[in-house]
């Protein structure tokens, strides 16, 4: 397995320096990020990379994902809003929008 986020990516980890990304020890970061930011490309490079089970753990897990893409694979992994930490974030709330 690499280690190394693709220089590729480089546009969607703006905020970090990609040499210090492991894929192993970041890999919730990684994965949220390129669900929320990436394109088709990222996400097979995501899935050759990480398993479905590590995925839906990311999803489930995860507090920064937009509420788009927390909808969006809620949907594709059969979740419930309770078993996903981003509903529970101001994130995703819509009520606290305005």
């Amino acid at each position: 397995m690499q280690s190394l986020v693709p220089e590729e990516f480089n546009p969607f980890f703006w905020d970090v320096h990609m040499h210090d990304l492991d894929l192993h020890e970041h890999k919730i970061f990684i994965i949220e990020r390129l669900l929320n930011e990436g394109d088709h490309h990222t996400l097979r490079w995501l899935f050759d990379v990480y398993s479905l089970d590590e995925i839906k753990e990311a999803v489930r897990i995860s507090r920064g994902l937009s509420l788009k893409t927390a909808r969006y694979w809620q949907y594709f992994f059969n979740l419930k809003e309770e078993e996903m930490r981003c509903f529970g974030t101001s994130l995703t709330k819509q009520d606290d929008l305005f």
